[in-house]
């Protein structure tokens, strides 16, 4: 025999089980809902950040590219132009130094000779002083930053630490054993 009054209080029971469980369910949906809104506006405006480090990595490129395409121009025959590749390696920029000349695209650090890396290597010190913000004294200390630079173009690369300190306003310390670098003011120290 079915007992009602004990068969009313199980549906009375699974109503309002059901009851909680409806307002779990819409609970739940709204809280998707609002999950959902929010990763739409975290992924739009990572989008804004990813193109906005896109632009700044492009104008900083272009930048420090010219500083040291110009220096290379002013020292070397039929010079590389000097670029920064931008890749993309779990999930964080990486930025690859490329001298380019015709097709030709070599590996800074590995295949270049004759005291390319020395200029490079100067003009990308001079490019980020010269950005940095706030701005800074712009005084650069080196010590025989170009030992490596053949002899034919020694007397170009003064020609360039002149042109570049007056375009750029900046002033350089040098110490250098290699008379073929000196220019302005001189201080000669004895043994």
């Amino acid at each position: 025999m079915i007992d009602l009054e004990q068969e009313s209080g199980k549906i009375a029971a699974l109503k309002q089980r059901m009851e909680v469980a409806r307002s779990r369910l819409k609970s739940e949906k709204e809280a998707v809902a609002a999950a959902t809104a929010h990763l739409e506006h975290v992924q739009a405006a990572q989008q804004v950040l990813q193109h906005l480090a896109q632009a700044v990595q492009q104008q900083a490129h272009e930048r420090i590219s010219r500083v040291v395409s110009s220096c290379l121009s002013a020292v070397f025959d039929d010079p590389y132009e000097f670029q920064i590749q931008f890749e993309r390696k779990r999930g964080k920029t990486e930025a690859r130094l490329r001298f380019i000349r015709d097709s030709l695209d070599v590996d800074p650090l590995t295949a270049a000779g004759g005291g390319l890396v020395d200029v490079a290597a100067f003009a990308l010190r001079v490019a980020c002083l010269v950005m940095r913000r706030p701005r800074v004294s712009r005084v650069v200390i080196l010590d025989e930053p170009f030992r490596f630079v053949s002899r034919e173009y020694q007397t170009r690369v003064r020609g360039m630490i002149q042109q570049l300190a007056k375009d750029m306003g900046i002033q350089i310390i040098m110490v250098t054993h290699n008379s073929n670098f000196v220019t302005g003011k001189v201080i000669q120290l004895e043994r």
